[in-house]
């Protein structure tokens, strides 16, 4: 049979049991028809085949993302969208022109600010008032465990001094006990829930801008790690099943489902339900996402000994773990017991060990089971936990592009880590080698593969400091076969989908991505200037730079 499609001239790394090479793919009805040499393709190319000559360039499976907010940075990326600066400056000229060019907009909503900018990591609310005096500013951080509100915000929600901190959150403050400006954690709540409510419409805005982004960036499914109500981060299920049903995606989505906190077991019919609903079509909701700390530069990622201060004493603070373990424990078997994947943020090396406890109980309790739970970010792990990911059969869900000398790291982590810990972090090596299964995710694949083999920054990632060139913690790196693998099978996995994407061998979906150079071929350092020439979905082109 004749192909629709067909690849020669390339570099295929197919990811496959043995890792092996071919230089040429067919595709036929959206599946991949065969994979070998240009001469296995002559009895695939008919008259209609669209034959493409790739001229030596790269060839790999289609990226999978396995926690990425696909959702809420689509919706930013239409907000006021501090992504593309990097200075106090900057940022006050980027919000104030966004509010002249859309002065009919009641908020002024958007993110991507990093903390490593302001003093302790803390932006002040003075410095809003004077760039948007008139109207209520809400901005997340980078990692959106962070807000920067202005005072006509703060007015609004009812945020003063006598207002206390949330149990799973924290209000900055002046001496004078004044809210200063920067909410963390679940403070955020107090008040983003005053601001407009998202649209349905704006929702699947913002998911086809997300989709369009990832697509460029050579990804083809992700898990969208929160599809809930979270502080920040509007609900997104309702907006997914309408896309999928005008037909609007062409990536496949898993979405993690929010585990509510002070809910309890009681909410797994409602996220039972919520599977049986979007059991069809591109979107799926198969995991069920836990939140059990926060992060290490505002001091609320979860540790077994105290943060230092910046004179390297030890404080009083341990973070906070948002769930007890007793009740981490019950919620996960409940979670395994119907089938789910559990997807943990954890960060600090008590909430990596707490989760690590909690699937412990639930393959106790339910056998191995079918979940493919996965812990998510896993920056401090101590090293006697580190064996405890294959023994559990835990998926290692990494970010590596935090692996690195940048300024966040550098001034508002190590300091308040010590030696001992900071040597713990981002152990992707520790993990590889100790038979660990690794996933990668959020969401530049090129970049962040880049990291993870030279654990230095992207050259044109935003956020570079001064020492970004020096490598971090380098015997935590991996290799780039490794890497390549965590991007492409091993998130497939997470997502249930490695029977039909992950890898290029006959009989799978065509979901492919064409770099404009054989990575193998480049130095280490250049992983992150390729490019993504096409980005292909079951044989069709949904992103073109070169064809």
């Amino acid at each position: 049979m004749a192909a629709d499609l067909v690849l020669t001239g390339g570099a295929v790394y197919t990811v496959d049991a043995a890792r092996s090479w071919a230089q040429a793919v067919a595709v036929t009805g959206g599946r991949i028809a065969a994979v070998g040499s240009d001469a296995d393709m002559r009895p695939h190319v008919g008259p209609r085949t669209e034959v493409v000559n790739l001229r030596g360039r790269m060839v790999l499976p289609g990226f999978q993302d396995a926690h990425v907010h696909a959702s809420g940075g689509g919706l930013e990326r239409g907000q006021c969208d501090l992504t593309g600066e990097h200075t106090r400056q900057g940022y006050l000229a980027a919000i104030r022109g966004y509010a002249d060019r859309n002065p009919d907009r009641p908020w002024i909503l958007g993110g991507g600010w990093g903390m490593d900018v302001f003093p302790g990591g803390v932006p002040s609310r003075e410095d809003l008032d004077t760039a948007v005096p008139d109207r209520p500013v809400f901005l997340s951080n980078r990692d959106h465990h962070g807000a920067w509100v202005n005072s006509r915000a703060l007015a609004l929600a009812g945020v003063d001094a006598a207002t206390p901190d949330p149990a799973d959150g924290r209000i900055e403050r002046t001496a004078a006990g004044e809210p200063q400006g920067t909410l963390h954690e679940g403070a955020m709540d107090l008040v983003h829930r005053v601001a407009p409510t998202v649209t349905l419409a704006e929702q699947v805005a913002g998911i086809l801008e997300g989709q369009r982004y990832l697509h460029s960036l050579g990804i083809t499914a992700w898990q969208e790690a929160i599809v809930g109500e979270y502080a920040v981060v509007p609900d997104c299920f309702d907006a997914y099943r309408e896309a999928d049903s005008r037909g609007l995606l062409t990536a496949r989505v898993t979405g993690a489902l929010w585990w509510r906190r002070a809910t309890g077991t009681s909410q797994l019919e409602f996220l039972a339900e919520r599977r049986a609903v979007a059991g069809q079509g591109r979107f799926r909701a198969t995991s069920v996402k836990i939140m059990q700390d926060g992060v290490c530069e505002s001091f609320t990622a979860a540790m077994l000994s105290p943060y230092l201060d910046r004179h390297g004493h030890e404080t009083g603070g341990r973070g906070t773990s948002f769930f007890a373990p007793e009740v981490l424990n019950e919620a996960v078997t409940a979670i395994d017991a119907l089938g789910f994947g559990v997807h943990i943020h954890a960060i600090g090396d008590r909430a990596v060990r707490e989760a690590l406890d909690a699937i412990a109980a639930a393959r106790a309790a339910n056998g191995p089971g079918r979940g493919r739970h996965h812990i998510a970010h896993i920056q401090v792990v101590h090293p006697d936990d580190v064996p405890r990911f294959r023994d559990l059969s835990v998926v290692a869900n990494c970010q590596p592009l935090w692996a690195s000398n940048e300024p966040q790291m550098t001034e508002l982590t190590l300091p308040f880590l010590g030696p001992e810990r900071s040597a713990w972090q981002y152990p992707f090596g520790s993990l590889a080698r100790s038979g660990a299964q690794l996933c990668f995710g959020s969401p530049n694949p090129l970049w962040e593969m880049h990291t993870a083999v030279n654990r230095t920054t992207a050259p044109e990632y935003p956020f570079r400091g001064p020492e970004t060139d020096a490598p971090f913690l380098p015997g935590e790196r991996i290799g780039l076969p490794a890497a390549i693998a965590a991007f492409t099978i091993g998130s497939a996995y997470v997502n249930h989908d490695e029977r039909d994407a992950g890898s290029v061998e006959p009989g799978k979906r065509a979901d492919l991505v064409v770099l404009d150079r054989d990575l193998f071929t480049q130095p280490a350092g250049e992983i992150a200037l390729a490019e993504v020439d096409l980005t292909l979905v079951d044989g069709a082109v949904v992103h073109a730079r070169y064809p």
